[in-house]
């Protein structure tokens, strides 16, 4: 399913956010400088990420916008040398049109609760199983049933949730070998993927990839996962998903919506980040520019395994952690 597909003749929802971004930047008031991240962008517009990201990468192919060594990017066209001002965007007074406005929320019922469903869920699996039940979601939040039932399709193709032969729903158990075969997956597709793709690589985005994971080493605490998980996207896209190949890309990006749940629940739970994942990442990006690709692509391999290992450690150190006593209403255990 595509989250950001209207109905025909209308725009899809990264089309509305580049309109509006568009007009606030030709407007000044996001001014020459200012640093965009796509998390306040979606807040404002009330939409995910992904649509946001989508706007981003189409202004920056318009120029109006660029990439820089820290995160997101900045107003203004490459080569300007602008210094980054980190002013608040929501203190900016964004602008988005009433029509504009009515179009985003219209078509984002299902991701005002989204976020709050994944956490419920996300928070329980690695304990057990667990059924959801359609009307009581629907209930638990005050929405239909057609918004439950995109919010479960999503969770679905994230790997979260199921339906059994009985057509329940159910969520988990998260298991070691749920992890162990989703990465078995990543490395017979993404180290080929980095070889497909080498030579296809925005080189400028490889650079400021480059600085970005050099600064983020030797990095600690919360600022520090955060960092990780938007660096490993960035890491993806930027040399991963740079295969000529759509089919494989595709493969790549669904076999990682679980991944990244795991990790995400692991970082809820408050496991600590393993600042090697930064070093390794960096390791592979400076194979990359000097053009080792085959040493790259090792690093890749070598990379995975790894997290692999540290996944597991921690799903271990989760094990005896006590089932929560309390989850939310809609979400019944399945006793074994």
């Amino acid at each position: 399913m595509d989250d950001d597909r209207t109905t025909a003749g209308t725009q899809r929802r990264y089309e509305i956010a580049e309109d509006v971004l568009r007009g606030n930047i030709e407007a000044g008031i996001l001014p020459p400088g200012l640093v965009l991240l796509e998390g306040p962008i979606a807040e404002i517009l009330q939409i995910s990420r992904a649509p946001v990201q989508r706007a981003l990468q189409a202004l920056e192919a318009e120029g109006l916008i660029h990439r820089f060594a820290g995160r997101g990017f900045l107003v203004g066209a490459p080569g300007s040398a602008i210094e980054p001002n980190r002013t608040e965007i929501k203190s900016l007074g964004l602008i988005v049109p009433r029509h504009a406005d009515e179009a985003l929320q219209s078509r984002s019922s299902w991701e005002r609760i989204y976020n709050t469903v994944e956490a419920d869920v996300a928070g329980c699996v690695i304990f057990g199983q667990y059924r959801i039940i359609e009307m009581e979601l629907a209930n638990h939040f005050n929405v239909s049933r057609t918004v439950v039932r995109d919010v479960l399709t999503r969770l679905r193709e994230r790997g979260l949730v199921r339906k059994n032969q009985s057509s329940h729903w159910i969520a988990g158990p998260l298991t070691a070998q749920t992890v162990k075969d989703h990465f078995a997956l990543r490395r017979m597709l993404e180290p080929p993927a980095i070889r497909l793709g080498a030579g296809a690589i925005d080189q400028a985005r490889l650079e400021a990839l480059l600085a970005r994971l050099r600064q983020a080493e030797g990095g600690s605490g919360g600022d520090f996962l955060r960092e990780v998980e938007a660096v490993q996207a960035d890491f993806i896209e930027c040399c991963v998903l740079a295969a000529p190949n759509e089919r494989l890309r595709d493969l790549v990006r669904n076999n990682l919506l679980p991944v990244t749940a795991t990790e995400r629940l692991l970082r809820r739970l408050g496991l600590p980040g393993d600042p090697a994942i930064i070093t390794e990442l960096r390791l592979i990006v400076e194979l990359l520019q000097r053009g080792a690709t085959d040493a790259a692509v090792s690093m890749m391999d070598t990379h995975l395994e790894a997290s692999l290992n540290r996944t597991i450690a921690q799903m271990k150190i989760v094990a005896i952690i006590p089932r929560p006593g309390a989850t939310a209403a809609y979400l019944t255990p399945v006793l074994d």
